[in-house]
């Protein structure tokens, strides 16, 4: 993956263009970038395409994620997602996605692990404003505090 800053004007938000290349795993890429340019208040869009990938669907009863890995080609329809400070003072990236399959069904849901062929372009937004995830024991999720 590369990415760089695309806007220079020394404002308050900065953007940045990242680019996900064959074999590139998409969160840990988000992770990783995020954690070096410390960004901890972030939303970021793409489209692009992946070899395979694992989306989750979050279970309100038992809280937990329930897998669901799609082993084939799909096509990025939508990625969104935003970056926020955790409780420990690491980052949290916090992605959903939309895909197609090759007979145009689409899945969705939380990204999980996707690998990308043969590109994934995203558009990252530093807000000027951090945010914050905190716990919440009424959801078992860490939500944005505003």
């Amino acid at each position: 993956m590369t990415g760089r800053q695309i806007n220079k004007s020394g404002g308050a938000e900065r953007t940045f263009v990242l680019i996900f290349e064959t074999g590139d795993e998409v969160m840990g890429g988000l992770q990783h970038f995020a954690e070096e340019n410390r960004l901890c208040g972030s939303h970021f869009a793409a489209i692009g395409a992946l070899r395979d990938v694992v989306l989750a669907w979050f279970n309100v009863q038992t809280r937990q994620y329930q897998r669901i890995p799609i082993s084939e080609q799909v096509e990025v329809l939508s990625l969104n997602g935003d970056i926020a400070a955790d409780e420990k003072g690491g980052v949290k990236v916090h992605a959903h996605i939309v895909i197609g399959k090759s007979d145009g069904s689409a899945h969705g849901g939380h990204l999980v692990e996707g690998h990308v062929r043969p590109t994934l372009e995203v558009i990252l937004t530093e807000l000027p404003q951090h945010l914050q995830r905190v716990f919440d024991p009424k959801s078992g999720l860490a939500l944005i505090r505003v």
